[in-house]
């Protein structure tokens, strides 16, 4: 009996179908793979920013998973996120059910040796990022011999970042503590410190008013620069090639701290596939609404959220020579 060969359309048309079939069949994997509810963990209090970027976070994702899903936000702790991240880190499955807003400030707990922090969020798979400017300002130019007065709200604050980035690029400076309850704006209308550490909205306005210079931004290598300070010096420039390198790392982690609101996170050993679930809504979310309501701050995905997190948590070796750095010029450690 005579073999009849398939024609050239037989043949594409059975590719096509097979292609279909593949694509048809990844599609109802995810759908399937997407939970019904999910739970956002977050610092409080219920009014804090932390728990409103939480609850923009549950629409946003919402709105871009291939299919509906009940998000809710439940609150919990202090706005230093380290009750949170520490329950998420004890008690949340990695099956995809459950994400944490980790703020910049429970990653600085870390970095300094806080005792209370207990998670370790090297890998937790990153969703979304907020991010906001930091910068050091001051009286007139940053060159100069006389050590200059900087305006600390505590050594084991992130701020002490600016301390250290003028110790590597040879600047002398001292700490001016400040009294409890002072906010360093005041400090420096006072006269009682010559420079500061401005986050937030509008930084620049803020050190004009204050008839101060900025002399440069806090910022991490490869990631975008916060537009309105495009023109100012980074942490590159001023400290291009220190002898430390393990410092640079530790001052490049407490300065993304000092800029870093929250970053979106799932459990460590989530699977592959819920993980690429989450990060496609949020990559959605955050195309679609890039400017954050939060005033000061912008909204990044995946990508930037995972770069900032590897920034937040450098390697042991760096957090080791911070915490010795803290004791040494500041006479502080960790309890």
């Amino acid at each position: 009996m005579r073999r009849i060969a398939p024609t050239r359309r037989a043949l594409i048309g059975g590719t096509a179908g097979l292609a279909a079939g593949a694509l048809g069949a990844r599609r109802a994997l995810a759908v399937a793979s997407v939970p019904e509810a999910a739970t956002l963990l977050a610092p409080g209090p219920e009014d804090g920013a932390a728990a409103g970027f939480a609850a923009r976070a549950a629409q946003g994702l919402a709105r871009g998973l291939v299919q509906a899903a009940a998000l809710r936000v439940t609150v919990v702790g202090g706005p230093d996120g380290i009750t949170a991240a520490n329950r998420f880190a004890a008690a949340t499955a990695p099956d995809g059910r459950a994400l944490l807003v980790l703020p910049g400030q429970a990653t600085h707990a870390l970095l300094v040796g806080d005792s209370r922090a207990r998670f370790e969020p090297r890998h937790w798979p990153a969703l979304a990022v907020s991010l906001g400017p930091a910068i050091l300002a001051g009286r007139g130019a940053l060159a100069g011999a006389a050590p200059l007065r900087l305006a600390l709200p505590g050594p084991g604050a992130p701020e002490a970042a600016a301390l250290l980035a003028l110790d590597l690029a040879g600047r002398p400076a001292q700490p001016a503590t400040l009294p409890a309850g002072m906010p360093p704006e005041a400090a420096v209308q006072h006269g009682l410190a010559d420079a500061l550490v401005l986050s937030g909205a509008g930084v620049l306005p803020r050190a004009a008013a204050l008839g101060l210079t900025p002399w440069f931004a806090f910022d991490a290598p490869g990631l975008p620069r916060d537009a309105d300070l495009a023109g100012l010096p980074g942490l590159g420039e001023l400290v291009p090639d220190p002898p430390q390198p393990h410092l640079l790392h530790a001052l490049r982690a407490a300065g993304a701290a000092l800029r870093c609101r929250a970053v979106l996170v799932l459990p460590a050993l989530t699977s592959a596939d819920q993980v690429a679930i989450w990060r496609g809504a949020a990559q959605r979310w955050t195309e679609a609404e890039p400017e954050a309501q939060e005033t000061g701050t912008r909204r990044a995905g995946p990508g930037e959220a995972a770069a900032t997190l590897g920034t937040l948590c450098p390697a042991s070796d760096a957090a080791l020579a911070y915490r010795e750095w803290l004791l040494r010029r500041l006479g502080w450690q960790a309890a």
